[in-house]
């Protein structure tokens, strides 16, 4: 076989031709490229998204401030994950330096094959030197931070009507103090706006320490009824529903925690129970017929709650006996038979006279003190006004006399007991005996006790004192001259002093027209806020107690009747 070399070297020479053409071509492409390049700027080049390539730096610098100038003032866009917020950019004490921009851009390469790339590669984006006020920098950046962020969210576990529900925790978000300002101060002139990284925050009560809770001590808690027996076999079952109202779920520190609410458990238990107790009754004196009469105590026997309830958490949670027997404990009468037989009524413990009322009321406050009259009042019992004389209305003799209705003077059947109320309060009062209740006039009335006085209306406001003393008491009434004297008969223990501190705060009287015969016209009289201490001492002289009872009165009105 024969090669045809002549052949061969032909095909050799075309191609060398060809390739020294193409080197000659590109080789003037490049001459052109880098002479019309000249003191330009190198292609796809832009600045905020503007495009300056191939063109000359004081050109370029025209066409962004042109294009450029007003973005310090336009709203840029920040993002975090789903959160955005915006700013000013001039706000944050930006301000921009083109110049500095386009100096800031390196010459085209003098590589043929750097220069090739350009033709086909993406733009270089340069940014834009901003100058930057920190001061006002600063607040912008706290107030992005806020926005972008999110409060995590703790997990709940509720327990509520026999069920356990939880109520899932949720991540929040803050975001890289350095890197937002990194990205606001570099990444402002960005047409998409500035996005940074959002960092996670856990909740201190995550997913995990619901879950854990609401299987753990709360399923617990719901595990099975609460049964507490009793004598004669009664038995107290709380159910679900039931242990729902007094267990609850709080957050303590970073973690949950069951509350027990042990005195409502108590309330529970004992709503069935109570029969199974003997209260104790204290010994009673009466005078019926003008001679003592005792009613002997007898003594109790009641559901010990302290030992009862000794472990009740752990039983809540399972970890002792859900079923258990009740603890009892005597009770024995405060106020013995005995001490009845032998009490003495023979010392003045507390007094008290009021003067000034009306043939009508003079009528209702008479009554009202022989009804009281010879009221024996045991060690640990209550006196009631309303309650131990009933009803007081024209059916017992009682008259219409003077009241305060609407904040004005005004009659009713029954008016003027409340002097009588007043008597007995500051009795009582210096007796040492217990406030319960009582309730001052709306206004002041010159007759009594400035803070020291009250009203009594039957069915809703009521005098209400206690005899804490180890010595029961009696009331004596005396009705005559125009005046009424109630004494506290018994064994005087303490003394008692009143100290008024004084008036302030006064208000004045407003005007209003009445008519009807029933109208009763007032110059008024100006209102004032009063207190007044009260200072129990024993015999010796020591202090015992000391309270002080804060009174305001309204103005009374000026009325004139048409």
């Amino acid at each position: 076989m024969s090669v045809n070399k002549a052949g061969t070297g032909k095909k050799w020479a075309v191609v060398a031709g060809l390739l020294v053409g193409l080197l000659v071509i590109l080789g003037v492409a490049y001459a052109l490229d880098v002479v019309s390049g000249k003191g330009k700027l190198p292609r796809k080049t832009s600045v905020g998204g503007v495009d300056i390539s191939r063109m000359e730096p004081q050109a370029a610098i025209d066409k962004l401030e042109s294009e450029l100038g007003g973005a310090t003032a336009e709203p840029v866009t920040v993002t975090a994950g789903e959160e955005t917020s915006q700013f000013i950019p001039e706000q944050a004490g930006m301000s921009l330096d083109f110049a500095a921009a386009v100096e800031s851009i390196p010459e085209a390469s003098m590589n043929p094959f750097a220069r090739l790339a350009a033709f086909f590669g993406g733009p270089q984006e340069i940014d834009v030197d901003a100058d930057v006020n920190p001061a006002s920098l600063e607040p912008v950046l706290n107030r992005l931070t806020d926005e972008l962020s999110v409060d995590a969210t703790d997990g709940q576990v509720v327990i509520e009507e026999g069920d356990v529900n939880t109520v899932d925790a949720e991540l929040g978000q803050t975001v890289d103090r350095g890197q937002l300002e990194d990205g606001v101060t570099h990444d402002w002139l960005d047409p998409s706006g500035v996005e940074v990284e959002p960092v996670e925050v856990e909740p201190v009560i995550n997913q995990d320490k619901v879950e854990d809770f609401a299987s753990g001590p709360a399923k617990a808690a719901l595990s099975g009824p609460l049964e507490l027996t009793g004598r004669n076999d009664v038995t107290a079952s709380l159910d679900k529903a039931a242990i729902s109202s007094f267990v609850g779920v709080e957050k303590k520190d970073d973690n949950l925690e069951l509350v027990i609410d042990t005195a409502h458990a108590q309330e529970l238990f004992d709503a069935t129970l109570a029969e199974t107790e003997t209260e104790m009754q204290n010994a009673k004196i009466s005078f019926a017929g003008g001679s003592l009469q005792v009613t002997p105590h007898s003594d109790g026997e009641v559901i010990d709650w302290e030992t009862t309830l000794r472990d009740f958490n752990k039983r809540v949670l399972d970890e002792e006996p859900r079923k258990w027997d009740a603890a009892y404990e005597d009770e024995p009468a405060e106020f013995t038979t005995e001490e009845a037989q032998n009490a003495s009524f023979d010392e003045v413990v507390g007094e008290f006279t009021t003067s000034g009322y009306s043939d009508a009321s003079g009528r209702n406050i008479e009554l009202t003190a022989q009804m009281v009259n010879g009221a024996v009042i045991s060690p640990g019992d209550t006196f009631s006004l309303n309650g131990y004389t009933g009803p007081r209305g024209t059916a017992q003799g009682f008259v219409e006399s003077g009241i305060i209705i609407d904040g004005h003077a005004g009659t009713a059947v029954g008016g003027g007991i409340s002097q009588f109320a007043t008597t007995l309060y500051n009795a009582a009062y210096f007796g040492g005996m217990t406030d319960v209740a009582h309730t001052p006039h709306s206004y002041y009335i010159s007759r009594y006790p400035a803070g020291r006085e009250a009203t009594v209306y039957e069915g809703a406001i009521d005098l209400v004192f206690k005899n804490d003393a180890q010595y029961p008491v009696q009331i004596q009434t005396s009705v005559g001259g125009g005046s009424v004297t109630v004494k506290l008969m018994g064994v005087k223990t303490v003394d008692v002093e009143s100290v008024n501190n004084g008036r302030w705060a006064q208000t004045s009287p407003n005007r209003m027209e009445l008519s009807g015969d029933d109208c009763s016209p007032s110059s008024g009289a100006p209102g004032f806020t009063t207190s007044d201490t009260r200072i129990i001492r024993d015999l010796s002289g020591s202090e015992i107690s000391r309270e002080t009872t804060t009174t305001v009165y309204d103005p009374q009105p000026i009325v004139t009747c048409s």
